[in-house]
């Protein structure tokens, strides 16, 4: 048999269909990969995509009101602005899409392991979680970090990953709840029992409001409800913030990472177990999980309705975003010097001419 070729994909017959009649592109992060990836449906038949080479991406964030998307890197954190209008005359595709995002400035951070990654207070500040150093912090241009939040078991600042503090869920523009693989405030002290220490906790108080969780990510506030996913049990729940009580809306039966809403859907991502890994092949299914991509859940009723799945080049897939009211968006990064070429102000925007 011919090898696939690179980021063959294959979908359920109704995906297409479901995106065009969203209205959405669906962003997924690939760091293993080194990709961030736009999956568009310019009518209800196909899906095309697009992948964009970024260092080791991770948290993908979005600010609607200034129209800005960011994206966690290995050592900084890259932040590209929309224009229609430029998108209107890309010189390699007039006409083709229309949201084209530039980026338009770096926080060199340094390697913090940043996973979550949010706007906040109205998009004038960018929040993130600093995995390396177990907190909650604010990014700007004069520091590589500042923390604004750590657990309360964490005693100290220090780059040893010692809760594997992942997630963060915004509420009114501030983080309101995060999620951690364990209680500890040892270095790396999260690893022996990864798969059922894991913990959500309200950022307010402090307190934990659920513990016992296997390995949980991507915790995401809709309509005023708490979801996350249980990594290692396969699982999108969601959890009742007065009772602390978890009740599992779908069970997906795979290493599930990356969750975002359009409409009634969620779209959720999923990634193939490192084989070698003598964590994660102790999860129950181990062997089951062998492909990437995302799942569609219908979230009223808890149904899976469609799936993507990728037959090559993607193997691990970190964060999934859906980026609203856009059909066909292209990014541009920092590798080439496409991105040089495109030039706005407040009032116009012109599309210079590259050297040969």
């Amino acid at each position: 048999m011919q090898p696939a070729p690179p980021f063959a994909l294959r979908h359920t017959a109704q995906l297409p269909e479901l995106l065009h009649q969203l209205g959405v592109t669906i962003a997924l992060s690939t760091y293993q990969a080194g990709k961030v990836i736009l999956l568009s449906a310019p009518d209800e038949e196909r899906i095309i995509q697009l992948p964009r080479s970024f260092p080791k991406p991770m948290g993908i964030a979005e600010d609607l009101e200034t129209d800005r998307l960011a994206i966690a890197c290995r050592d900084e954190v890259v932040v590209l602005a929309n224009s229609g209008e430029l998108a209107q005359f890309y010189p390699k595709g007039p006409g083709k899409y229309d949201a084209l995002y530039l980026p338009r400035a770096t926080y060199h951070t340094g390697d913090l392991d940043i996973h979550d990654l949010n706007f906040g207070d109205g998009g004038t500040s960018l929040y993130a979680v600093n995995t390396r150093f177990s907190c909650l912090v604010k990014l700007d241009d004069r520091y590589s970090f500042t923390p604004v939040w750590q657990p309360r078991f964490i005693d100290k600042l220090a780059g040893e990953d010692r809760c594997h503090l992942n997630g963060m869920a915004m509420r009114n523009g501030k983080p309101a709840y995060a999620t951690a693989f364990s209680e500890t405030n040892m270095p790396v002290g999260w690893r022996p029992n990864v798969t059922k220490t894991g913990v959500l906790l309200d950022v307010d108080s402090g307190e934990t409001i659920v513990g016992g969780l296997g390995m949980p990510h991507s915790p995401r506030i809709y309509d005023g409800r708490l979801y996350v996913l249980q990594t290692a049990k396969g699982e999108v729940c969601e959890v009742d913030l007065a009772s602390g009580a978890v009740t599992v809306v779908c069970k997906i039966g795979g290493f599930v990472r990356g969750m975002s809403k359009a409409g009634d859907y969620l779209f959720v991502g999923l990634s193939k177990l490192r084989k070698n890994s003598s964590t994660f092949g102790k999860l129950a299914f181990a062997k089951e999980a062998d492909r990437a991509g995302i799942v569609v859940i219908h979230l009223p009723t808890g149904a899976r309705v469609g799936e993507l799945t990728y037959a090559s080049s993607v193997d691990e897939i970190y964060d999934v975003h859906v980026l609203a009211g856009k059909r066909r968006v292209n990014v541009l990064n920092t590798l080439t010097d496409d991105h040089k070429a495109g030039l706005s102000a407040p009032t116009a925007t012109y599309w210079r001419k590259l050297k040969a």
